[in-house]
């Protein structure tokens, strides 16, 4: 079967697929970018937030007319859904597009590939790690590199533990080879991910195995960056801070904060405060001064008056993080968080978030001058009309900024001179 492939949702869904695709492969099924040379399709969903799984279905729906079409034609066409939107809802949705051919769950790659012509229904409990034996790729110059799934934390907004389960690691070892085989097949970053990349291994090792990670990864041979992504607060410990201490590891620390009141943070049910989050962003800093915090925070959290939203300004102009992203509250059905009185009206909500990102970006405009005259590692990721656009260490593929610069044919690592910065990207010349 000629498949097209549609990965929705977080970077970890990237990270399934391209393993997925190997298997899908191996069992003889051909992948194609032209969907008219499709048989079918697989759409890989998320189910987080109002508007990932409104994205979700619509996607679903456009293939469900897809289909209608290629039927008119005397063409067969396969639709197969899978992924975090029908683990959460795997009653309702066969009911609502009975066109789907094939509903699955959270479910490792192999297990995936085998079952897809098989099975009408497969929803099981989540199974969401795996054992590496091969993964496609595309032409990036990263990948992502799941080593843990599930989440046994409690904040009051979330879904993700009712569909994806406890928190789960890979072992080390398989990560490590998923890891090799990469830089063997020249992807110059790794990215790590997973719901508290901080708690990796305490389930199988008893202790945050970050560390010891970090270092294994960093001992294989090649010219690398590693990136740790989607760090709780609360596990971040002095020894996984010293992890970043490793030369191939880079000084940027994806911390979500969620809020900045006490108040707040509290009905969320996030242990740190205000001030131990800033205790926490100081000592990277004194250890890294190179250090690129990255936060986010979610506006309009029921309760959440304009006393509440001042403490948060006031928290982003003392910390100054480098990046950050601001969402506005989505009120799950399913979440403890839905039966809080006070619920923030949706005007109001976004009101608060245009101000927050109209103070972070006078923030990030004024950290990203730093950079200036400086001369930096950059990853050239394309070409445009003889200008390269790459990212330094401090930008995050896909959410953060870029760097641009003039030149042609080249690829890797080049070293950059800055010489201009703006809110989120820098320009440069060649060294």
């Amino acid at each position: 079967m000629k498949l097209y492939i549609v990965v929705l949702g977080c970077p970890k869904n990237e990270a399934d697929f391209a393993l997925f695709k190997h298997h899908i492969k191996q069992l003889g099924h051909e992948i194609v970018d032209d969907l008219d040379e499709a048989d079918g399709v697989v759409i890989d969903t998320c189910g987080f937030i109002l508007d990932a799984k409104q994205e979700s279905i619509d996607t679903v729906l456009e293939f469900v007319e897809h289909k209608r079409k290629q039927q008119k034609e005397g063409r067969d066409f396969k639709i197969f859904v899978t992924g975090c939107l029908v683990q959460r809802y795997p009653k309702e949705l066969p009911v609502e597009i009975p066109e789907v051919d094939g509903w699955f769950g959270v479910l490792p790659p192999k297990v995936l590939a085998d079952n897809l012509e098989k099975t009408k229904k497969y929803v099981t409990d989540p199974i969401a790690v795996y054992d590496f034996e091969g993964r496609v790729d595309d032409d990036l110059p990263y990948a992502y590199v799941k080593i843990a799934d599930g989440c046994d934390r409690a904040c009051t907004f979330c879904t993700i533990p009712k569909f994806k389960g406890g928190f789960v690691s890979r072992k080390l070892e398989d990560i490590v080879k998923e890891v090799k085989h990469l830089v063997a097949h020249g992807k110059k970053e790794i990215i790590l991910v997973a719901q508290d990349t901080t708690g990796y291994g305490v389930d199988l090792y008893g202790k945050s195995m970050l560390p010891e990670l970090l270092k294994q990864l960093n001992d294989i041979p090649g010219d690398f960056w590693i990136r740790v992504m989607y760090m709780h607060p609360d596990h971040v410990t002095d020894e996984i801070l010293e992890g970043f201490s490793y030369q191939k590891v880079v000084k940027y620390f994806d911390i979500p904060v969620e809020h900045g009141s006490d108040k707040i943070l509290k009905l969320m049910n996030r242990t740190k405060t205000p001030e131990g989050l800033e205790d926490l962003f100081e000592k990277i800093r004194t250890m890294y001064p190179e250090a690129v915090l990255r936060t986010s925070v979610i506006i309009g959290f029921p309760g959440e008056t304009s006393q509440d939203f001042e403490e948060l300004l006031e928290f982003i102009r003392r910390v100054e993080f480098d990046k950050l992203g601001a969402f506005m509250y989505s009120d799950e059905e399913d979440a403890p968080s839905y039966k809080l009185p006070h619920k923030v009206r949706p005007s109001t909500a976004q009101k608060r978030l245009d101000q927050l990102m109209e103070a972070q970006a006078e923030i990030s405009f004024i950290r990203n001058q730093r950079y200036v005259g400086k001369v930096i590692d950059v990853l050239i990721e394309e070409e445009a009309s003889g200008v390269l656009i790459g990212r330094g260490y401090m930008d995050a593929p896909e959410i953060d900024g870029n760097v641009f610069f003039k030149g042609s044919n080249l690829k890797g690592f080049v070293r950059v001179k800055i010489t201009e910065a703006d809110t989120y990207d820098l320009e440069g010349e060649l060294v």
